[in-house]
């Protein structure tokens, strides 16, 4: 990673998961980091053990444009330019469309939508000067719907549309817009995940010992930034129901069906 040695990394939502483990390796990378959440709790651990390296972290809640705004204006205040912004503050759900109510999909599209335009918008002035880069940390769901995460599908498909639509608006100023789909990985974000009256759902349907490490997913990711790759899609799985929607949508149908259904109920 020495590519991103001595550059200014802003990653939102850094106070666990991939955006924690991403702060990690930054900083071992030789990286100043800015990092944010809506708890400064999370960042106990990390401001024990960088306390002497360039790190800082920040009380924000991406919901807010005004906090976005004043994040960035930090990140300048601290290390005097933005290198590279990761986009990786998210937040999940799990209900059926007919049982959701509609703050549960405002609060997952305020959170990872809106919250990576609002990030960017005021970052993107400063990595124009840079040169730097823009990173959207999106999903398998952000290229084909899933039952039970309809808002979370919509959000990173407008987040990946988004940021296509700024890919190309810039393709000539330098900037380098990207977005990587981790697919599975274990994290907190199955537990955070809201439920059909925006509440968090407290459990993970998933065996995540099983799934890709949080750390694992950082190397690729920051791995993917120094290669300057377009979009990244990690898992074979992942590659798999991309092909087979684009190519056989009706056949992907029934197979996410039959994953995310047992006995005809959605696995939650």
């Amino acid at each position: 990673m020495d590519i991103l040695k001595n550059k200014v990394v802003v990653v939102t939502g850094g106070g666990d998961g991939i955006g924690k483990a991403l702060v990690e390796l930054l900083l071992n990378s030789g990286a100043k980091v800015v990092t944010c959440g809506r708890s400064m709790d999370k960042f106990i651990y990390l401001e024990q053990h960088y306390h002497d390296t360039p790190f800082h972290a920040e009380q924000v809640d991406v919901r807010s444009e005004e906090d976005c705004r004043r994040l960035m204006e930090i990140a300048i205040q601290k290390f005097g330019r933005i290198d590279v912004l990761i986009n990786n503050a998210g937040i999940s759900m799990r209900a059926e469309v007919l049982e959701t109510q509609t703050e549960t999909l405002r609060q997952v599209m305020d959170i990872n939508f809106w919250g990576a335009v609002y990030c960017t918008k005021y970052a993107l002035p400063h990595l124009l000067k840079s040169k730097g880069v823009v990173v959207g940390i999106s999903s398998i769901a952000g290229y084909r719907g899933l039952p039970g995460r309809s808002g979370y599908s919509a959000s990173k498909f407008a987040l990946q549309g988004w940021l296509e639509s700024l890919r190309t608006e810039l393709l000539h100023k330098g900037v380098h817009v990207m977005w990587v789909s981790p697919g599975f990985t274990a994290s907190s974000i199955r537990q955070h995940a809201l439920n059909a009256s925006a509440s968090p759902q407290g459990e993970s349907p998933l065996d995540e010992k099983s799934l890709m490490s949080a750390p694992e997913c950082a190397f690729r990711i920051l791995q993917a930034i120094e290669q300057k790759k377009r979009t990244v899609v990690m898992t074979l799985d992942g590659k798999k129901t991309v092909w087979l929607n684009k190519f056989w949508p009706a056949l992907a149908d029934r197979l996410v069906y039959r994953f995310f259904y047992k006995n005809g109920e959605l696995i939650k």
